[in-house]
C-alpha cells in the first residue's frame, strides 16, 4: 500500500495526469470491442495470493481482452482530502467549495495516473461506460462537478491502476491467485473498506 507520506506528491501527479488526459471514448460508449467476460467483473485476491501489492484486494475490472487487462483496486485508501484543497492542488481556486473525497490506491502501475470510477448516473463526453452501473472518467472537470453537487451520486478517486499483459491474468487465474465474482456497486463505492474483501469473498459462490 502506498505510504501516506506520498499522498501530497501523488495528488499533484493526479492533477497533471487528469488535466492532460485526452479521452478517446465517446459519451455513453459501451465496453470496448473485443472485451471479454472479465470486463465489469470483480477480482478478489484468494488467501493464497503471495504478492503483497494485491493481498486481500478487490479489483474492479475496467477492461479485459486478448491483449491484456486493466482494473482498479477499490479497497485501499491513501487518505482523505477536502475538495477545495484537492482542487487547489490542480491549480483551480474556487471559494465556497465544501466536502471532501478519499483518494484510493488503484494499483502499482503508473502511480501518478488518476481515474475517477463512478456511478453511471453521470456521464461526460470523456466518460467510458464500463457496465450499465459503473463508469470511468479521467477529466479534472468531474471534480468540479462533484464539488458543485452536480456530479455522480457515487465516486471513487484513484491513483495508479492494476494492469496485466496479454495472457498474464489468465495465468494468475490458473494459479488460483484470484476469484472472479459479479460486480457489486455497494462493495465498489461504500466506505466500509475494512470489510470489502470479506464481503467480496462471500460472493464467490454465485454462479456466473
Amino acid at each position: 500500500m502506498i505510504r501516506r507520506g506520498y499522498h501530497i506528491l501523488a495528488v499533484l501527479g493526479l492533477a497533471i495526469v487528469l488535466a492532460g488526459t485526452q479521452a478517446t471514448a465517446r459519451r455513453g460508449a459501451e465496453a470496448p470491442p473485443g472485451a471479454e467476460v472479465l470486463t465489469g467483473m470483480m477480482l478478489v485476491a484468494t488467501p493464497e495470493m503471495m504478492d503483497p501489492r494485491f493481498r486481500e484486494t478487490v479489483v474492479f475490472m475496467v477492461n479485459h481482452n486478448r491483449d491484456g487487462a486493466m482494473g482498479l483496486i477499490v479497497n485501499r485508501v491513501i487518505g482523505k482530502m477536502e475538495l477545495h484543497k484537492l482542487l487547489r492542488g490542480f491549480g483551480v481556486k474556487r471559494t465556497g467549495i465544501k466536502g471532501s473525497v478519499r483518494v484510493h490506491y488503484g494499483g502499482p502501475v503508473e502511480p501518478r495516473q488518476g481515474s475517477i470510477l463512478h456511478s453511471a448516473d453521470f456521464l461526460r463526453d470523456e466518460t467510458v461506460l464500463v457496465t450499465r452501473d459503473v463508469a470511468l472518467t479521467r477529466d479534472i472537470n468531474i471534480l468540479l462537478d462533484i464539488a458543485g453537487d452536480k456530479g455522480p451520486r457515487k465516486s471513487l478517486v484513484t491513483l495508479g491502476y492494476s494492469g496485466w499483459a496479454g495472457g498474464q491474468l489468465e495465468n494468475e487465474l490458473k494459479r488460483k491467485d484470484w476469484y472472479v465474482v459479479p460486480a457489486d456497486t455497494d462493495i465498489i463505492f461504500d466506505d466500509r473498506f475494512d470489510t470489502k474483501w470479506k464481503r467480496a469473498m462471500a460472493k464467490r459462490g454465485v454462479d456466473l
